[in-house]
């Protein structure tokens, strides 16, 4: 069902909008949360390693199928909120075609640097066969992640957020049960893993895009369909291209970074792997309601009605901070418990060393949130370049003061502990961009 997000009460329809998108991040999240679970609990220690190490590198294709979702989307949702339904679908046509284009060449890329980045993180010898396995099984299923992400951009556009809640909570779900089959019964370790996400993820790719192209046959359009435009490719990737910027270069710190925690023995990694999981989990859930904001206020934009993007935003504002107060309370009072479903109690190192990262940084979960509900409104309303600055000043401050508090503790919390101040500096560049752009589309 298609919803216009310039009518009705802001908070109402916002929330409305943005909590079956939060519904949809958490089952996304389910996939890398079961691969590291079925391979920590049913293969070991090092397979748990080996899952959170490629994860790094994977983050840098998610980077890309984000950001063609959000290029797609906020153009789709500014054509839509204008209703000029012809040029929406030309728009809609041309970012397949170009993503079928760079998904080609980002597999090509893929496959012959993979073992290259692995070594650049100092991977351990023990996990370096399994972290090339699960990575190469990975790149080979991009299709299915880039396509699928359009899907969801495309039906977040049209303001539906409960078709692709309810493709994956079923694919998340189907994807658990097949990784134990596949590890418990068939005994296929860390590849079985990996080809069962490929095959749910594909599953659900193809029937997302074949529920879309029947939902735009549906819209009617007057006048000539162009299936490319180079004019609305430009448009496309001034959105697209400082996402995928933002997201390759969050993921090129991580890396980075990792390199950075791999000095510290498999056993610290493994432990940070369980751990980020479960924080990525909350900034993901995050960036899609951000998302989500971005949608609104695209349509709004399209629509000249300036008033309800601000408030916007503060419904945005209320509904993360509701999330966060939880997420907060659950990570710091249970996280042991959170963490040995991804290992046993005598993996001590590992089992300390994800409770001290969750402690750090779930305290400042109402600050980063702040910033990509303002981040939101940015991308939404074109202000990219903005955007892009509070974006990079996080990533540098964080992955400089990794090496430096890292060198001063001589331990990994010093490595945590710079999450915290990279989030609060960007969270106010954010905020301040934001209040300016406000203030530019008012004037």
């Amino acid at each position: 069902m298609n919803k216009d997000l310039t009518q009705g009460n802001p908070q109402k329809v916002l929330w409305a909008f943005c909590l079956p998108m939060f519904g949809s991040i958490v089952f996304q999240q389910l996939y890398n949360i079961a691969d590291s679970l079925v391979a920590g609990k049913f293969i070991g220690e090092n397979a748990l390693a080996a899952v959170g190490n490629s994860y790094n590198i994977t983050l840098i294709f998610i980077a890309f199928a984000f950001g063609c979702n959000i290029g797609c989307s906020v153009i789709v949702s500014q054509l839509f909120g204008a209703k000029d339904y012809c040029t929406m679908k030309t728009s809609i046509y041309t970012t397949l075609i170009a993503s079928g284009i760079l998904c080609i060449f980002l597999m090509i890329i893929g496959l012959l640097s993979c073992n290259s980045l692995l070594r650049f993180m100092k991977t351990q010898p023990e996990i370096m066969e399994a972290s090339a396995l699960y990575l190469i099984i990975y790149i080979w299923g991009l299709p299915f992640l880039l396509f699928y992400n359009i899907a969801t951009g495309i039906f977040s556009a049209l303001g539906d957020s409960k078709t692709p809640f309810i493709f994956l909570a079923f694919s998340s779900t189907a994807n658990i049960l097949v990784d134990i089959l596949f590890v418990k019964v068939f005994s296929m370790g860390i590849a079985g893993v990996a080809w069962a996400t490929f095959i749910c993820q594909g599953i659900s790719c193809i029937c997302s895009l074949v529920l879309i192209l029947k939902r735009l046959s549906k819209i009617e359009a007057k006048g000539h369909i162009a299936i490319f435009s180079w004019q609305l490719l430009k448009k496309l990737s001034v959105i697209a291209i400082p996402s995928i910027l933002q997201q390759s270069f969050i993921s090129i710190g991580n890396i980075i970074i990792q390199g950075c925690i791999n000095d510290f023995g498999v056993s610290v990694a493994a432990g940070y792997s369980a751990a980020v999981k479960l924080n990525n989990l909350v900034i993901t859930s995050f960036t899609t309601i951000g998302n989500g904001i971005s949608n609104f206020a695209a349509q709004n934009l399209g629509a000249k009605k300036y008033t309800r993007i601000k408030a916007g935003a503060y419904a945005g504002l209320k509904l993360v901070w509701c999330l966060c107060v939880p997420f907060c309370i659950i990570y710091i009072a249970f996280g042991k418990y959170l963490l040995l479903l991804f290992m046993d109690r005598n993996s001590i190192e590992a089992l300390t060393t994800g409770q001290q990262f969750l402690w750090i940084l779930s305290p400042f979960y109402l600050v980063i949130s702040a910033k990509l509900v303002a981040d939101g409104v940015l991308r939404g309303t074109s202000a990219m370049r903005q955007f892009m600055i509070a974006t990079f000043t996080d990533l540098i401050l964080r992955v400089i003061l990794a090496f430096i508090l890292s060198n001063i503790t001589h331990s990994s919390t010093g490595i945590w502990a710079a999450w915290p101040i990279g989030w609060s500096i960007a969270t106010v560049l954010s905020i301040f961009f934001y209040t300016k752009q406000y203030k530019k589309l008012i004037s």
